[in-house]
């Protein structure tokens, strides 16, 4: 998408609320990494795919700054919660922050570690809907942990399906985020026990349902 396209779209869809767009700009000057960030265009497709859903209960695996848990939090019912996952534990103060400056951030449980550790725990708990934002690398083991915990008829949201392109692209050796998303797709695709989609939206955002 250029630039100009980008910013036709942005000026047509509803307006970034004054939070995340300050999440947003922080992220640019503090972190380094800032493309992990969902931004506008992605935010306000969360927020309404979970509208459309109407999930009680969402698990996201990989938090980064919170932005995209807003966006999930925003979309939920009062009663709806929302437990995100984050490995990095120096971003816990600063993600803790962004949740108590919203109005939302009383529906969201937020957990620092691994999330391969973490998923577990949940023993007899399902989820209507999950987001699977974390290490590429990862991709699978992550998705066949969920799996179990998501009722039948939930959905799982898998973003940066198309990795830059890079899907597309020869691999090189040791480009293993690459792999693992290319591994990831490539089973998913054949994989029975659900629908999917993949939407080429930012860096692609695949829809799965459980059947």
């Amino acid at each position: 998408m250029n630039n100009k396209l980008e910013e036709y779209i942005l000026s047509h869809i509803d307006a970034e609320p004054d939070l995340l767009k300050n999440i947003d700009r922080d992220t640019h000057v503090k972190m380094l990494q800032t493309n992990m960030n969902a931004g506008h265009l992605q935010g306000r497709l969360l927020k309404m795919i979970t509208q459309m859903i109407q999930p009680q209960r969402i698990l996201e695996i990989g938090t980064f700054v919170g932005y995209s848990a807003l966006c999930f939090a925003e979309g939920l019912g009062e009663i709806g919660e929302l437990h995100t996952i984050e490995i990095d534990d120096e971003l816990e103060d600063y993600i803790r922050q962004n949740f108590a400056l919203s109005e939302h951030g009383h529906k969201i449980k937020l957990y620092i570690g691994d999330a391969m550790v973490i998923i577990p725990g949940f023993e007899d708990e399902s989820f209507d809907m999950a987001f699977i934002d974390a290490d590429k690398k990862l991709y699978w083991d992550y998705f066949e942990a969920i799996v179990p915990k998501i009722r039948k008829g939930g959905f799982i949201l898998a973003d940066n399906t198309l990795w830059y392109g890079k899907v597309v692209e020869k691999v090189k050796s040791n480009d293993w985020s690459t792999k693992g998303v290319l591994n990831f797709n490539e089973r998913l695709s054949s994989d029975q026990r659900v629908e999917k989609v993949i939407l080429p939206v930012r860096d692609g955002l695949t829809l799965i349902r459980k059947k």
